[in-house]
């Protein structure tokens, strides 16, 4: 494992160097001191997408959905629950595939929720559906 992590902060999307040993102690963004890992999903857009994807030294679960899908509905809080439990291991995000279509079909979504865990930027495993709670944190867990 690296010395240190990079981390892109969930609040102001700035990038910052974490001692690996520290990850899970209450790491503190450097520009707008706000908790790194917040246990809740990071809200995604194009515009911090890559940044969130590309320069986090941990996985990246990225769930896409959209408003009008009942599945997706149903599995937000599980989603929200999970990355409690997940974090600092992984960092979980969402993607409203209504609002950031290019995103969607970039990742050639197409049934919704899928979940997709990136891992240096690049895809590693995909599933599609809604999971329980126990489930998504297995699944996520066996990825890491």
């Amino acid at each position: 494992m690296k010395e240190n992590l990079q981390i892109v902060c969930p609040h102001c999307d700035a990038v910052n160097r974490v001692p690996a040993a520290r990850i899970g102690q209450g790491a503190k963004c450097g520009r707008c001191k706000r908790l790194l890992f917040a246990g809740e999903p990071v809200e995604l857009t194009r515009a911090n997408f890559h940044k969130h994807a590309e320069l986090t030294d941990v996985p990246v679960v990225v769930d896409f959905w959209a408003p009008w899908c009942g599945p997706c509905r149903m599995m937000a809080p599980v989603f929200a629950q999970a990355a409690r439990r997940l974090e600092p291991r992984a960092r979980l995000a969402k993607v409203n595939t209504e609002v950031e279509q290019e995103l969607a079909a970039t990742y050639a979504i197409r049934s919704i929720p899928t979940l997709v865990i990136l891992k240096n930027g690049r895809e590693a495993v995909r599933q599609s559906g809604a999971m329980q709670l126990n489930d998504l944190v297995n699944w996520v867990q066996a990825q890491l």
